[in-house]
């Protein structure tokens, strides 16, 4: 009789928190409907442009016909899989966007730290904010002009650096279509783009870290190199962490805005990776189950090294995104 008492009393205090969570949830959204209306524009602009178009992955596994459409196109299993890998110009396309994808990550990752790191030491706060700005600006340069920036400063007729190489006795270099070049050219391009943007995110999480430990260390005759080796780079090492781990999904995607401008035909061979292959042969050749097919397997291939450095960092520290 008393294990029923306390069941039934159990039962009751249960019955109680649901009835006052549910009273709660409904004056949060009687209190705050004007913004749940405005959430509703976002969410419903991912269902339609996002969710529902990723019907549109069946067609790598059907015989897709325009006419009948994706419901009545008759499903073929894993043929276009097939296509796709015993296609030589994709496994060089794939090798291409490795090569892109490591390279950015080796270079272009520790380029904001660096930037970062460099800037908080400095104290006058005009020349840093001046210095902070021209940094993050090429962040919101279209794509487009990033391109024509680096092609007229590339140029060998009036560029700006084949006119320094003849101004010290060189001969003027055809970067864009020297097949060495391009991927210098990338990579510089990328760090140049993208450091300011992620300088930003370090520069904050510098922020939070705790001043008495500087004073601490000052204390204890440390230098600048030395505060920021001990103190700066432990302070961030979470927002390095989380950073990393999802920077390493991108080795399998390379800017494909940037190569699509800048490469040409001669460069395809050192140039052409999965998205720009896809592009030609997907949708410029109509191939759509080719490009369907490949697009898939290299979402599946992100999924996994997101799935693998978010395990490995889980298992080597205490960072991880889940």
């Amino acid at each position: 009789r008393a294990r029923g008492m306390d069941a039934r009393r159990t039962g009751i205090v249960e019955l109680g928190i649901r009835t006052t969570r549910g009273a709660s949830l409904r004056a949060d959204l009687i209190r705050d409907r004007w913004l749940y209306l405005m959430l509703l524009v976002p969410l419903v602009h991912i269902l339609v442009f996002l969710y529902i178009p990723m019907y549109g992955i069946t067609i790598a596994f059907k015989e897709f016909n325009a006419f009948l459409g994706y419901w009545r196109s008759p499903w073929v299993g894993l043929k276009h899989f097939i296509r796709v890998f015993e296609d030589d110009h994709f496994w060089v396309a794939f090798l291409n966007t490795l090569k892109f994808g490591i390279s950015s990550l080796v270079f272009g990752f520790p380029a904001p730290i660096l930037f970062a790191l460099l800037l908080n030491e400095l104290r006058h706060r005009i020349y840093k904010g001046t210095v902070q700005t021209f940094l993050y600006i090429p962040n919101f340069i279209s794509m487009v002009v990033i391109a024509g920036i680096i092609i007229d400063l590339l140029d060998p007729n009036s560029g700006l650096v084949n006119g320094l190489i003849v101004a010290v006795g060189g001969q003027p270099i055809y970067f864009m279509v020297e097949r060495p070049w391009f991927l210098p050219i990338y990579i510089g391009s990328e760090i140049w783009q993208t450091t300011g943007f992620g300088m930003i995110i370090y520069l904050a999480a510098m922020s939070g870290i705790d001043p008495q430990l500087y004073e601490a260390a000052t204390i204890d005759g440390a230098n600048r190199a030395r505060r920021a080796w001990h103190v700066t780079l432990p302070g961030i090492r979470p927002t390095i962490a989380i950073l990393l781990i999802l920077r390493i999904p991108g080795i399998v995607h390379a800017n494909f805005e940037k190569i699509l401008l800048l490469y040409r035909p001669i460069t395809y061979d050192v140039a052409d990776v999965i998205q720009t292959y896809i592009y030609r042969k997907g949708l410029l050749g109509a191939d759509w189950t080719f490009g369907t097919a490949s697009g898939f397997f290299l979402a599946v291939l992100n999924l996994i090294l997101l799935l693998t450095a978010n395990t490995v960092s889980r298992r080597v520290s205490e960072y991880r995104l889940w």
